[in-house]
C-alpha cells in the first residue's frame, strides 16, 4: 500500500496537469491571443467561410491564378479498396511519394508541362507549376509561377497585364522574419484581390 498510494496520487496529479490543465491553458491562450490561427486561419466573404489561408484550393477558371498540383487522393466511390485523385483533400494530406525513377511521375510532369504550354506559357515553366508539395495542400505559389499566369488572367478579365502584376506585387509575402522560406503568393488571397477589382 505504501507504494500504491504515491503511484495513484502521481497518476491523478499528472492526469490533471497534462490531460486537463495544460490543454485548457494552451487552448485559452490560443483563443485569447491567436484566435484566427487557432481556428484554422479561415477566410470569410460576406459572412461565409470560403477557405483557409493554410489549405490550397483547385482553381481552374482562366480568370484566376491556378495553384500548384496536389497529390492528395480519396477512396474510389465505386471501389473503396482503391483510391482516386482528389486534389486538395484536407482529410488526406500527403505527397505523391514518387521517386525520380518513377515512370508515373515522368508521365505526370510531361502532361503538366504540355497543359501549361497549351495554356499559353511558352517561357520556362516554374518548378512549382508541375510539382506537388509535400503535404499536397500548399496554398502558396512562387512569384515566378504567379507572373507566368499574368497574360492568361489579364485576357480573361479584360485587364492590363500591368494591373495583374500589381496585384501579384501587393499579394507577395516575404520570407518569415526576413530569413525563413522563400517569397510566396497565397492563391486564395490573390484571387480574392482580383475579384475586388471587379473585372
Amino acid at each position: 500500500m505504501s507504494y500504491l498510494r504515491p503511484a495513484l496520487v502521481l497518476l491523478l496529479l499528472f492526469t490533471a496537469l497534462t490531460g486537463l490543465a495544460y490543454p485548457f491553458a494552451v487552448t485559452g491562450i490560443g483563443q485569447a491571443f491567436f484566435s484566427a490561427q487557432a481556428n484554422g486561419s479561415l477566410v470569410e466573404r460576406d459572412g461565409r467561410i470560403i477557405g483557409s489561408d493554410l489549405i490550397g484550393q483547385a482553381f481552374t477558371s482562366d480568370r484566376y491564378f491556378w495553384p500548384r498540383p496536389s497529390a492528395t487522393s480519396a477512396a474510389d466511390p465505386t471501389d473503396p479498396t482503391k483510391t482516386v485523385d482528389a486534389p486538395y483533400n484536407a482529410a488526406a494530406s500527403t505527397g505523391s511519394n514518387l521517386g525520380p525513377t518513377s515512370s508515373k511521375l515522368a508521365d505526370r510532369l510531361t502532361a503538366s508541362s504540355e497543359a501549361w504550354r497549351k495554356a499559353g506559357l511558352s517561357q520556362q515553366i516554374p518548378g512549382d507549376a508541375v510539382t506537388t508539395s509535400g503535404s499536397g495542400l500548399d496554398p502558396h505559389i512562387s512569384p515566378a509561377f504567379a507572373k507566368a499566369q499574368v497574360a492568361r488572367i489579364a485576357s480573361a478579365r479584360n485587364m492590363s497585364e500591368a494591373q495583374v502584376r500589381q496585384v501579384i506585387e501587393t499579394a507577395t509575402e516575404g520570407r518569415t522574419f526576413g530569413l525563413l522560406g522563400e517569397p510566396r503568393v497565397n492563391v486564395l488571397r490573390v484571387n480574392r484581390a482580383l475579384d475586388k477589382l471587379g473585372s
